[in-house]
């Protein structure tokens, strides 16, 4: 299908150029985590709050010891309710492939915010005054290859609102997803977001969006029991090495449909963007998206825009889980080939 189209506003500006659109076939695999790094073991505490724990530079000498993952009112903190920050750190060395990194915090009560070497990469829950608990969730945050070092810092703020607080049940620990697709730029991390339908008509304000971690589910970053239109966007450059390769766009699963515009083009979309298409493909959320690029639209030369409209009917949504970035077509198809060879 080639038909020309632009989204309004500042992409306008950017010309009209044909479209492609191509959706990755249904096949849908689960992650296949290893663990690399084991957490298990003693971290740095201290009750209070103060975001300056988050820089890795931080002289943490002074505060306990406590196990993680424990309660902290089993370790000497009987009757505490409120903010503490938890710090530990690991070598690069000790990483077997740096290749889809999650961190695994498992259960935390009851809200969390995650820095990775004074980079934020997580958080669940709502911090006061807007409180939500997230006590019953799951924590696995996505690590950004491009924030580790040599030595790298995890700073975890909780807040704990009444009971049991802190880290307190799970394996904790680095992982590997060992299904996940290894692309050529990575995208993951923190991208610009804000609900409403018509939110891609903003985009000359993007200084004014929220910041999201991609990928990750709205509903656990200030947004619970949001269902409706929202918009994803990011600016970036890419390096001269891929000036002349045949790119895919690759935005993992998405909750429930999406729609995908690369510098004011049209590459790709889950099916017309419009609810009842979620009637009408309602496995669309477990579908990995791969969008393939036209020639010369990807620029070296100045920044790059992704925006992804998305429509969530019901229950999580967003850009959720998986590898987002790009990838060279050669290394998309291979990639496939290995999967369907094993499947």
């Amino acid at each position: 299908m080639n038909r020309k189209i632009t989204i309004p506003g500042l992409l306008s500006k950017l010309g009209i150029t044909i479209c492609v659109l191509i959706i990755s076939g249904n096949q849908c695999f689960a992650q296949d985590l290893q663990k690399v790094v084991d957490l298990n073991e003693r971290w740095r505490f201290s009750i209070g709050d103060s975001y300056e724990w988050a820089d890795p530079d931080y002289d943490d000498s002074g505060w306990e010891w406590v196990y993680v993952p424990s309660a902290w009112e089993n370790q000497g903190f009987h009757g505490y309710d409120g903010f503490a920050w938890y710090r530990t750190t690991f070598r690069k060395t000790q990483l077997t492939d740096n290749e889809s990194l999650f961190l695994r915090l498992g259960n935390i009560d009851d809200v969390d915010e995650v820095y990775l070497n004074g980079k934020k990469i997580g958080s669940t829950g709502c911090f006061p005054p807007n409180y939500t608990t997230a006590y019953k969730s799951h924590r696995l945050y996505t690590v950004p290859t491009s924030l580790l070092r040599e030595n790298n810092t995890i700073a975890v703020r909780v807040y704990d609102d009444v009971g049991e607080g802190g880290i307190i049940h799970g394996d904790i620990s680095l992982v590997i997803d060992r299904e996940a697709m290894p692309v050529d730029v990575d995208l993951r991390g923190s991208w610009k977001f804000r609900i409403g339908e018509f939110a891609h008509e903003r985009i000359g304000k993007l200084e004014t969006w929220d910041d999201i971690i991609v990928p990750g589910f709205w509903e656990d970053q200030g947004y619970k029991n949001y269902d409706g239109y929202a918009c994803y966007a990011i600016e970036f450059k890419l390096e001269e090495e891929f000036a002349n390769e045949k790119m895919v766009l690759v935005l993992g699963k998405i909750d429930d449909i999406d729609q995908v515009f690369v510098n004011g083009v049209l590459v790709g979309q889950s099916g017309e963007f419009h609810p009842q298409t979620v009637n009408e493909r309602s496995n669309s959320y477990l579908q990995l998206r791969g969008y393939y690029l036209p020639d010369n639209l990807l620029k070296t030369t100045e920044k790059n825009l992704i925006v992804v409209r998305v429509y969530d009917h019901i229950a999580g949504g967003g850009i959720y889980t998986g590898s987002v970035g790009l990838i060279s077509q050669e290394n998309y198809i291979k990639y496939w080939n290995k999967k369907r060879r094993r499947y």
